[in-house]
């Protein structure tokens, strides 16, 4: 099974990028509350701040499952499901990000959309090699 070994990588990277993500949001969230109040902080902001945490729990979720399942073949659609979402919600906290600071950053969008498609790559090699030994 040549998609065990992406789904194995990539799911550690997506369990640590997640870390990264639900502690930044936090903290972020809690400087933001502190703040918040007397600074007018927009509506994207705060936006950006939930897609972030709920990128960073369904990147958690994502990278646990893709380690737990990188060798069952029969639930790399699932995966590959998984994969889309947290893409997904990476390309939105970018475009809020971008929204509320100006500026688009390139280098988020492709580590944010790199990991999650050699995710979606490794569920999808599992899911030909299930089809594979269904013929």
């Amino acid at each position: 099974m040549k998609g065990h070994n992406f789904l194995k990588v990539t799911g550690i990277l997506m369990i640590i990028a997640a870390a990264f993500s639900i502690l930044a949001g936090v903290l972020i969230g809690g400087l933001g509350a502190g703040l918040g109040a007397g600074s007018g902080l927009t509506f994207s902001y705060y936006a950006a701040l939930i897609l972030t945490l709920v990128g960073g729990i369904c990147q958690l979720i994502a990278g646990i499952k893709g380690i737990k399942h990188s060798k069952c073949t029969e639930n790399a659609r699932k995966l590959i499901t998984w994969g889309v979402v947290v893409a997904l919600f990476s390309v939105l906290s970018i475009v809020f990000s971008a929204v509320n600071s100006g500026e688009f950053n390139v280098t988020s969008l492709l580590t944010g959309v790199l990991v999650p498609g050699l995710y979606i790559y490794g569920a999808v090699l599992n899911a030909k090699a299930d089809d594979a030994q269904t013929v």
